[in-house]
């Protein structure tokens, strides 16, 4: 019972939290999708903020803490990359390390699209679309260069497992 009533209260929170969120976003004149819209900015801060905490706890101590001084392996600034997502592509800044042994999970060492992306690209291989199409759509919808030759490489991979006995519904 306790459970059900705290999903509940965190529910209502949310929706209150994406209202203050919306209001003042439209107070700001921030539009809600495409590039600087509210979607995106929250997209980054939350990747952005997984980011950090995988970092601190990679090298051991929050950001900015003396604790971290000669440890041998120190925060060593951030970089800029751009991920294609859903929304749209959204620029980020990846923690590094001194020592480059820092592997992110949430957004991995030269990754560039987020998964849901090639779920995409992959539902609209099955109705039917071309990779030129599938390109042009990212273009147009999203506002993201999604390279034909990445559209076949997304579905290659589909295909080459799909092919295995057990992984893939279709044939099994």
């Amino acid at each position: 019972m306790s459970e059900t009533l705290e999903s509940v209260v965190d529910a209502v929170d949310q929706k209150k939290l994406a209202q203050q969120l919306l209001a003042q976003a439209k107070q700001q004149g921030v539009e809600l999708l495409g590039p600087g819209g509210l979607l995106n900015q929250l997209t980054k801060n939350v990747l952005e903020t997984a980011l950090e905490a995988e970092m601190t706890e990679h090298v051991g101590y929050e950001k900015h803490d003396p604790a971290g001084r000669g440890t041998g392996n120190s925060r060593n600034g951030t970089r800029s990359k751009t991920v294609v997502t859903e929304i749209g592509p959204v620029e980020i800044d990846v923690p590094r390390d001194t020592s480059s042994s820092f592997d992110p999970q949430i957004v991995r060492k030269r990754q560039r699209r987020l998964s849901g992306v090639d779920e995409i690209v992959l539902s609209l291989t099955a109705k039917g679309l071309t990779t030129g199409e599938i390109s042009a759509h990212f273009s147009e919808i999203y506002g993201a260069s999604v390279s034909k030759d990445t559209v076949s490489a997304i579905t290659d991979i589909d295909d080459e497992m799909c092919s295995r006995p057990g992984r893939c519904s279709i044939t099994d």
